[in-house]
């Protein structure tokens, strides 16, 4: 058993190949697409993510979380990747496996955010079935692990659909919003079965 990171990925994350859509890494040239994803979905993602702080959305922010994104990858905590669709390379959404534990866990957290003009088109679960083969492979995990809102039926469904397993309510588990909220717990293990 690997208790430390078995690959060397020293600069980006290679581009991970779905069904119809690719995941790679963020850079500087994706400012203009993210904003403009991110501005026109608001009010669609506010209910289900931290809240946004009030530069969020401006150049200067953008440029810290890219270097952040880096730093988190190169310390391997986590691993941070677009969504783009195939079909005329368009972004869709954004995906990260965080918060890598290694030791006896292998294991990281999976999170992920869609724009409106693109949810319910099966883009999240080409993206996050895109995902697995990289989590267990190229970094060596054991498990990855998911949360939602309870009310978030779609999130659930997606969950299920990509083969993890529910495994419980965490009570006030993330600060959503400004709002500490419980949330369903789900995990897939390398060894479940592929969807």
């Amino acid at each position: 058993m690997a208790f430390f990171r078995t690959v060397s990925l020293s600069d980006a994350p290679p581009a991970i190949d779905g069904r119809d859509v690719v995941l790679r890494w963020p850079d500087a040239g994706d400012y203009p697409a993210w904003s403009r994803l991110r501005d026109i979905s608001r009010n669609f993602l506010i209910p289900w993510e931290p809240a946004w702080p009030a530069d969020d959305l401006t150049r200067s922010a953008y440029r810290r979380r890219i270097k952040r994104y880096a730093e988190d990858q190169r310390n391997d905590l986590s691993y941070s990747f677009f969504i783009f669709r195939k079909l005329d390379d368009a972004l869709v959404g954004g995906l990260t496996l965080a918060n890598i534990r290694r030791g006896v866990a292998q294991t990281g957290s999976l999170g992920y955010w869609m724009g409106e003009p693109y949810a319910r088109q099966g883009y999240m679960t080409s993206a996050v079935r895109a995902i697995a083969p990289f989590a267990f492979g190229a970094l060596g995990l054991h498990r990855i692990e998911a949360a939602c809102i309870p009310s978030n039926a779609a999130s659930t469904r997606l969950l299920e659909k990509c083969g993890f397993r529910r495994e419980g309510l965490a009570r006030q588990y993330l600060c959503i919003n400004g709002v500490w909220h419980d949330h369903l717990l789900f995990a897939r293990l390398r060894d479940d079965p592929a969807p």
